[in-house]
């Protein structure tokens, strides 16, 4: 989500304004994703490198971050939305891991869609603490060493029990990962507006993954393989349209060609 301070500095506010602005969009993307039957977004609130941003520029995004989480927690109830954040949160205050670990307590069986919020997060803290876990389990005698593979270190990513994304989106004109999702990003597609974050609204999402749709993700087979593929998907569901009336039979065959739909 970048471009908050540029965006207030353009109408000649103070940096701040800008994330201030920046919240509402978070609302609009989360409420389309929604609407959409998205399963999982994750946002980058607040990296391990904003540290090194102005004290009092920090202190905003703090309080921005746990007075946001104050008032919008009754909505993600509502809306069947689970919260998760990820990231080292022994950085911040008692007070802050608490109100986070609440807020994932409140919405632990919410189903709709999960909202996962990177706060003090960053790609290579994420790879170096999964590595980690795992050379304490091999030295603990709990793994052994050929158990160790793509697999055993995604389910000991912050991100763990949560598809990779396919779309990742980053606004403001940048063109750089910023270290952001490193390994979950291998293979996602990525979309780069113009738009600074506090401009990105439903429609501005829309667009994203308009142009999404519009790809065709090859994980390495050829164009005609994927095409071929889905020639095939397709030949089967219009036989069991011939063969059989059983509409929740076509939904799921249907949903299964569908991606895992998890925007980052």
């Amino acid at each position: 989500m970048d471009g908050n301070g540029r965006w207030a500095r353009q109408r000649g506010l103070p940096r701040t304004a800008g994330h201030r602005a920046g919240a509402k969009s978070v609302r609009a993307v989360v409420e389309e994703c929604l609407r959409r039957g998205i399963s999982a977004l994750t946002i980058f609130a607040f990296s391990s490198e904003n540290w090194q941003r102005p004290k009092s520029e920090v202190r905003v995004l703090i309080e921005l971050f746990m007075s946001t989480l104050r008032t919008e927690m009754r909505r993600l109830v509502e809306h069947d939305v689970r919260f998760r954040v990820i990231g080292d949160l022994s950085a911040f205050s008692e007070k802050f891991q608490r109100q986070v670990r609440e807020g994932e307590q409140n919405t632990r069986n919410n189903q709709a869609l999960t909202l996962q919020v990177a706060v003090n997060y960053g790609g290579r803290w994420d790879i170096a603490q999964a590595v980690r876990a795992l050379a304490g389990e091999l030295m603990a005698g709990r793994l052994d060493l050929d158990a160790i593979n793509e697999a055993a270190i995604g389910e000991r990513l912050a991100t763990s029990g949560l598809p990779d994304p396919d779309l990742f989106i980053r606004t403001g004109g940048e063109k750089r990962l910023s270290n952001f999702l490193l390994w979950q990003s291998a293979y996602s597609e990525m979309y780069f507006s113009e738009l600074m974050w506090p401009e990105f609204d439903a429609d501005a999402l829309a667009l994203a993954l308009a142009d999404f749709a519009r790809r065709q993700r090859r994980f390495g087979r050829t164009g005609e393989q994927v095409g071929d593929g889905r020639k095939d998907k397709a030949a089967r569901i219009s036989k069991a349209a011939s063969d059989s009336d059983d509409a929740q039979h076509l939904d799921a065959m249907a949903t299964s060609a569908q991606p895992s739909r998890d925007v980052a």
